[in-house]
């Protein structure tokens, strides 16, 4: 796991774009504290720079970026290859040579043996840039799931690419604000990809690779996927089998490192099934590390413990504190490289990781998406409902008192993303025009803009399956999980994102798959004889803090006077009184911070 850097521009100096890559890699050494490279083609007008966290090969060999023995490709290269010693072997015998034992320069022999096919054969999480120096074509290519951020700026013949934002913004490629990116966060409570908070930077959309021609100084965006139909399984005990089979194959695989590894803990039922399988892999050699609570209505220690006690090897846990969090804030601001109302767990969990020694570890981030462990996968009916009730009744609702209610007058907008707001969504079009002083209109134009998505003939469970993955998890469970723990030079692998767990479960039935009753219980039975009964028989908490109460001790969040306009006061004020959510509160401390 790494960060990367680059910039592309034939008729440049290329020493000054060398520079300007410097810049961005130092901007992004947190990510990569081990190593720093750079590569530079004069007649291109290319320079690649990375920062390296060695995991797999920790010699030299790992050195990037890196060409292949005969100079064909160069490749600068941020995340994990887990099927990387099987496709070695297949390389092998193609006649191809290896000069290390990194995944990265299997990559490259992918590449020239398979050409942009090799991309759908990869299976992990990736973000990387490999330069063909015999075509004179470059490709930055991101992983099926989009665990790993890519993203990129084209203006005027010249390309430039980073794994953070903020890089391309301190080298001076990008600095015009994206006047759109406050009125999304207020709505999703994050940045939705592909928009950044940057004016024509753009996140490269997972399963995709941009092609750029350097004789041409043009681009193409391609998917690399190949669409599968996956085999229909309408029966218990095989779906059982094939999640059990499935799961242990992708945590074996990424357990894959020559650094010390280990699994977040947190006591809930995704994070305690990684940490009980992965327990039989590596059984004392594995590392778990939990965070624990004063506030007993947050504190999961009793559940981590009952998972504890079922293995062996080494078992962190820390205490965070109030005063903890008002010390980090600062430093938690600056680690988010765009704004997001999520993030604060990861961060210090992360931090402890790192502190026990870990460079990577293992997170049941995922699961919930998968097997319908949300409350909107048992909501989503109500949506189909209130599109049959007169518009004007609809938008009537925007003006009441009760959040819940207020976000029905998203349902007066014709679509997908009005379905997912009245679900998730953090403030409403008539509070994002008074909080931004902007017009109404402006507000709906920029949130629902084309295209738009049919999901007729998808079942509501099936629909909540897709918001949840390609929404919540895409744009802020796994962007925050990377930027906040990347902060601390820490590798999160996500085992239920594994390629081919995610294509073999997509082929159970919605019945047997979603209960109507009990959150991923077929997950929860695959794995009955292994989990503590006192994890799963209790109420969903998720891994949260207590913020309600701590920002509401933050002096700086609740500082009226400290906020622009009369509807960023009064939401403050009534966060004081404990009538609103932490989240809103947070969204506009952010905001008038990025003022």
């Amino acid at each position: 796991m790494c960060r990367i850097a680059g910039t592309i521009a034939k008729q440049h100096n290329t020493a000054a774009l060398r520079a300007n890559v410097a810049i961005m890699c130092n901007a992004l050494k947190h990510g990569g504290p081990d190593d720093e490279g750079f590569y530079a083609d004069e007649n291109a007008g290319l320079v690649f720079g990375h920062r390296r966290l060695s995991i797999i090969d920790l010699s030299n060999n790992g050195h990037q970026p890196m060409p292949d023995a005969g100079k064909k490709a160069w490749i600068t290269f941020n995340g994990e290859i887990y099927n990387y010693l099987d496709l070695k072997s297949e390389l092998v015998k193609l006649g191809a040579r290896f000069n290390s034992n990194s995944d990265t320069e299997v990559i490259i022999q992918a590449y020239l043996h398979w050409g942009t096919a090799a991309f759908a054969k990869l299976r992990g999480m990736f973000a990387f840039a490999l330069f063909d120096t015999v075509k004179a074509l470059t490709y930055l290519v991101r992983d099926s799931l989009g665990i790993k951020p890519l993203y990129y700026h084209i203006d005027k013949g010249q390309l430039s690419f980073a794994s953070e934002v903020r890089a391309l913004k301190v080298a001076g490629i990008a600095t015009e604000t994206n006047k759109s990116w406050m009125i999304r966060f207020l709505a999703f409570g994050h940045v939705p990809e592909p928009e950044t908070t940057l004016k024509g930077v753009f996140n490269l959309p997972k399963g995709n690779y941009l092609r750029w021609d350097h004789n041409k100084e043009i681009h193409h965006i391609s998917s690399y996927q190949n669409t599968q139909v996956p085999e229909l399984i309408n029966d218990i005990e095989t779906a059982k089998e094939v999640i059990a089979n499935g799961l242990n194959k992708a945590i074996n695989r990424q357990l894959i490192a020559d650094a010390p590894i280990g699994v977040f803990l947190s006591g809930g039922i995704d994070s305690s099934i990684i940490t009980l399988l992965a327990a039989q892999y590596r059984q004392e050699h594995l590392k778990t590390i939990s965070i624990f609570f004063d506030e007993k209505a947050y504190d999961e220690s009793a559940y981590q413990q009952a998972v504890l006690n079922k293995i062996e090897g080494e078992k962190f846990s820390h205490l965070v504190k109030q005063s903890d969090f008002q010390e980090a804030l600062p430093t938690i601001i600056n680690a988010m490289d765009m704004p997001t109302t999520d993030g604060v767990n990861t961060w210090f969990i992360s931090k402890y990781a790192r502190q026990d020694g870990v460079k990577a570890v293992l997170s049941g981030v995922g699961a919930d998406e998968l097997f319908g462990g949300y409350p909107s996968f048992n909501r989503m009916w109500v949506t189909g409902l209130l599109r049959s009730l007169p518009s004007a009744a609809l938008a009537q609702a925007g003006k009441l008192h009760i959040d819940v209610l207020k976000r029905v007058s998203y349902m007066t907008n014709d679509h997908y993303l009005a379905d997912y707001l009245l679900l998730r969504g953090l403030f409403t079009p008539l509070e994002i025009a008074g909080i931004l002083d902007c017009s109404h209109q402006e507000v709906i134009d920029t949130l629902f803009a084309p295209p738009n998505i049919d999901f007729k003939g998808m079942s509501n469970k099936e629909k909540a399956a897709w918001f949840e993955s390609n929404l919540y998890m895409q744009n802020q469970l796994l962007r925050d999980t990377d930027v906040m723990s990347m902060s601390h030079g820490l590798e999160v692998r996500v085992p239920f994102l594994d390629e081919d767990f995610q294509q073999a479960v997509s082929g159970i039935t919605n019945a047997i798959r979603f209960d109507k009753r009990r959150p991923k219980k077929i997950l929860i039975d695959t794995f009955a004889d292994l989990l503590p009964k006192s994890v799963w028989d209790r109420r969903k908490m998720g891994f949260s803090f207590p913020l309600q109460q701590w920002m509401a001790q933050n002096l700086e969040i609740v500082a009226e006077d400290a906020y622009t306009g009369k509807k960023a006061k009064s939401v403050i004020k009534a966060f004081k009184g404990n009538k609103v959510h932490w989240s809103k509160a947070f969204a506009l401390y952010q905001l008038q911070k990025h003022a």
